[in-house]
C-alpha cells in the first residue's frame, strides 16, 4: 500500500486554546517568533508533526485566529485535508469562530472534528450548555454533523481521543493526488547560512524530488531543488498533502515572496482575468457593489482586484452561486477548479468565496447571453473534461475516459482526433502538451547526466523512468522515449539512453592526464605495472578510477587482463595479431611465451581474456583459434 500524507488544520477564534491544543498533541511549540510569546496569539502559521506509520503521515498547522491575522489562516487552511475547530468551553462561538467556518466553508474543506476546550474552567453542566449553543452554531454548516471531543490541554484530557479520532478519520480518507504536476504555493521564504534561500508551504498536488528542475512562478524563474526537508528531516522525496521546506538555487530570498508557486509543469496558467462561481457570506454588512474592490485569497496569494457582475449591479444578501468574474491587479497561477476567498479591504471583512470556472476570461458584454455562457463553462466543455481527465491520471484507454468524462462515446471519437489527443501504444489517449513536457523533462535530465557523467554511454532506460513511474504511467514513458528516439532526439545503445550526437567522452579536467596515462602504458607494451600505479602516477583520483577504465574499455584504448594488469589496446590488437600469425590454428601456453617473450604472471590473465573475447576456445592444454 503506498504512503499516504496529510495535513491538518487548528482554526478558531483567538485565545480559543489551538496552539495549547497543537503543543499537547505533538509536544511542540508552534509559536515560534517572540511578538507571538510576547503577546500569546499566534501570528504565523506554526507547523508540527502530528503522527507517522507505514500508512499515514499527518502534519498539523496552527493558524492564527486574531482578525489581524485573518490572510495567514486563509493561506494555511488552504491546503489541508481536515479542521479541528477548536472552540472554547468557558465562550463558545465568537464572532473568528464563524468567519473561520464561513472560510472553510468557501474553500471546500469538509472533513472536520470539533474539539471543545478549557473544559477544565467551567463545570459538567455548563459544559452541556455551551455544547447546545455550539450545535446550534454549527447547523447548516461543514461541522454540523463533525464529531466532538472534549479536551483540556493542560490536564491532557481527551487528547488522546482526539489523537485516535483524527487518526482513524484520515486513515479512511483519500490523500490529494501525488501523480499529478507538482505545485507548492509558498507560504515562507527564508535563507538559512551555507545554504540560501528555503522556501516552506504544504504540497497541493504531485510530487518533488531532489535535484528536480521547477519554475517559480508567475515570475517564471528557473530553479532546482537542492534539498528537501520534511519536519525538519532530510528527504529525497517529498508528495501532496506533506509540509515541506526546500532549499532552491540559482535564486535569492529576495526575488521571492508569499503567495508564489513553485511548480513543475508548464500546465498550470498565470492570469489576471477569472471567471469564476461564488456565494456570498449570509449576514453581508455592507452592498457588495458592482466593479467594488476586492482582496483575492487564493493559495498562499493575496492580489487586490475588482469584481464584475454580468445580471446585476449589486448584492444586498447571499442568494446563491453568482457566476461572475475577477480582474486583478497582479497576475496568480491558478487552474480550473481552484478554491478561493473574497474580503473587503475596506472595511475589512470576508464577504464570500468560491471556485475558478476558467482562469482564462475574456471580457463579457453584461446580459444573459454571458451568464449562458459561463453557465455551459461552469459545467465544461468537452474538450475541457477530456483535458481535465488527462491532466489528472496522465493517459487514458476510451472507456475510462467515458467514465471519468461522463460523456458518450461518439463525442470523445469526434474530440480525441484533434492535435492536441494523441493515441500511443493502439490503445491509451494522452495529451500532446504532456508529451512534449515529458519529452523535455526526459531531455533535462540526460543533459544533467551527460555533464555529471561524461564517459558513460548514457543512463540505464530502467533507471530513468524509474524516478518517474510514480507521477506517469510507465507506459506512457516508454511511448515518450521511444517518440524522442525515431524523432531523432534521444538514441539508444543496448539498455542506455542517451541525448542524440552525445559522444562518451573524458572530461576536459582530465583529458590531458588520461592521454599521459595512456601513453606510458603504450610505453610499456606486454610488460607493464600495475594498472593502479599508472592512474597514480598520472595523478588521477581513485574515485575516477572505475568510471575511466569502463570508458577506456569501450574506446578499446584499454585491456584488462585481470583485477591488477592491462594493456594498452593497440598492444593488445599487437600482441594477438603476432600470436595468430606464428602459430597455426593452435597453440598451447609455451608456445605462446615463446612468440610474445612474457612471463607467466602476464601470460596466464592474457590468454585468458583471449577466450573472454571469443578470439580463443581452450581445449584441454591447448587453444584453438576461433576467429
Amino acid at each position: 500500500m503506498e504512503k499516504r500524507y496529510f495535513t491538518i488544520g487548528m482554526a478558531g477564534h483567538i485565545d480559543h486554546g489551538k496552539t495549547s491544543l497543537t503543543k499537547a498533541l505533538t509536544n511542540i511549540d508552534t509559536d515560534r517568533l517572540k511578538e507571538e510569546k510576547e503577546r500569546q496569539i499566534s501570528i504565523e502559521l506554526g507547523f508540527a508533526p502530528l503522527y507517522e506509520d507505514d500508512e499515514i503521515q499527518i502534519s498539523v498547522i496552527d493558524v492564527p485566529g486574531h482578525e489581524r491575522f485573518i490572510r495567514q489562516m486563509i493561506a494555511g487552511v488552504a491546503g489541508i485535508d481536515l479542521v479541528v475547530l477548536v472552540v472554547a468551553a468557558d465562550e463558545g462561538v465568537m464572532p473568528q469562530t464563524r468567519e473561520h467556518l464561513d472560510i472553510l466553508k468557501f474553500l471546500g474543506v469538509k472533513n472536520g472534528v470539533v474539539a471543545i476546550s478549557k473544559i477544565d474552567r467551567v463545570d459538567e453542566e455548563f459544559i452541556e450548555l455551551v455544547k447546545d449553543d455550539i450545535f446550534e452554531e454549527l447547523a447548516g454548516t461543514v461541522f454540523e454533523n463533525a464529531p466532538f471531543v472534549l479536551v483540556d490541554s493542560l490536564s491532557k484530557k481527551g487528547i488522546d481521543e482526539i489523537k485516535e479520532l483524527i487518526i482513524k478519520t484520515l486513515k479512511d480518507q483519500e490523500m490529494r493526488d501525488i501523480k499529478g504536476a507538482f505545485r507548492l504555493p509558498i507560504d515562507q521564504v527564508f535563507t538559512v547560512k551555507g545554504q540560501g534561500t528555503v522556501v516552506r508551504g504544504t504540497v497541493y498536488e504531485g510530487s518533488v524530488e531532489e535535484g528536480q528542475l521547477l519554475k517559480i512562478m508567475p515570475k517564471g524563474l528557473e530553479v532546482r531543488a537542492r534539498q528537501i526537508q520534511v519536519h525538519h528531516k532530510p528527504a529525497e522525496k517529498a508528495y501532496a498533502g506533506q509540509r515541506t521546506a526546500i532549499n532552491l538555487s540559482n535564486v535569492s530570498k529576495e526575488d521571492l515572496e508569499r503567495g508564489d508557486v513553485l511548480v513543475s509543469s508548464e500546465h498550470f496558467i498565470v492570469t489576471k482575468t477569472l471567471d469564476v462561481a461564488i456565494r456570498m457570506v449570509e449576514d453581508l454588512e455592507h452592498l457588495v457593489k458592482q466593479r467594488m474592490p476586492i482582496k483575492l485569497h487564493i493559495g498562499t496569494a493575496e492580489v487586490m482586484g475588482r469584481i464584475v457582475f454580468f445580471d446585476r449591479n449589486e448584492i444586498k444578501e447571499e442568494n446563491g452561486e453568482v457566476l461572475c468574474q475577477l480582474r486583478l491587479e497582479e497576475e496568480i497561477l491558478t487552474k480550473r477548479g481552484d478554491r478561493f476567498i473574497l474580503r473587503r479591504p475596506s472595511p475589512q471583512e470576508t464577504i464570500g468565496g468560491g471556485w475558478v470556472i476558467d482562469p482564462r476570461g475574456n471580457k463579457y458584454r453584461f446580459g444573459n447571453e454571458t451568464i449562458e455562457e459561463l453557465e455551459k463553462k461552469k459545467a465544461g466543455t468537452p474538450k475541457e473534461r477530456i483535458t481535465a481527465a488527462f491532466i489528472e491520471a496522465k493517459s487514458l484507454p476510451l472507456n475510462e475516459l467515458i467514465k471519468r468524462t461522463a460523456l458518450d462515446e461518439a463525442t470523445l471519437t469526434e474530440h480525441l482526433g484533434d492535435a492536441e489527443f494523441v493515441l500511443y501504444n493502439g490503445k491509451e489517449y494522452t495529451l500532446q502538451l504532456l508529451i512534449d513536457s515529458l519529452e523535455e523533462d526526459i531531455y533535462d535530465r540526460l543533459h544533467d547526466y551527460h555533464l555529471a557523467h561524461s564517459m558513460k554511454p548514457g543512463v540505464n532506460k530502467a533507471e530513468l523512468l524509474q524516478t518517474m513511474q510514480k507521477r506517469f504511467p510507465k507506459s506512457l514513458l516508454d511511448y515518450v522515449v521511444e517518440n524522442g528516439i525515431t524523432n531523432g532526439i534521444f538514441n539508444r545503445k543496448e539498455q542506455f539512453v542517451s541525448l542524440s550526437g552525445f559522444i562518451p567522452n573524458v572530461p576536459k579536467s582530465w583529458a590531458k592526464r588520461t592521454e599521459n596515462m595512456l601513453e606510458e602504458l603504450k610505453r610499456d607494451g606486454l610488460k607493464v605495472r600495475y594498472l593502479k600505479d599508472y592512474f597514480s602516477g598520472a595523478g588521477i583520483p581513485e574515485t575516477l578510477e572505475f568510471d575511466l577504465k569502463r570508458f577506456l574499455e569501450d574506446q578499446q584504448l584499454l585491456v584488462q587482463l585481470d583485477y591488477q594488469f592491462a594493456y594498452h589496446g593497440e598492444v593488445f590488437s599487437g600482441a594477438v595479431d603476432k600470436l595468430r600469425s606464428q602459430t597455426g590454428t593452435e597453440f598451447e601456453v609455451g608456445d605462446a611465451k615463446d612468440v610474445l617473450g612474457i612471463s607467466r604472471k602476464y601470460m596466464i590473465p592474457f590468454l585468458e581474456r583471449l577466450d573472454a573475447k571469443g578470439f580463443t576456445k581452450r581445449v584441454e592444454n591447448k587453444r584453438v583459434w576461433k576467429m
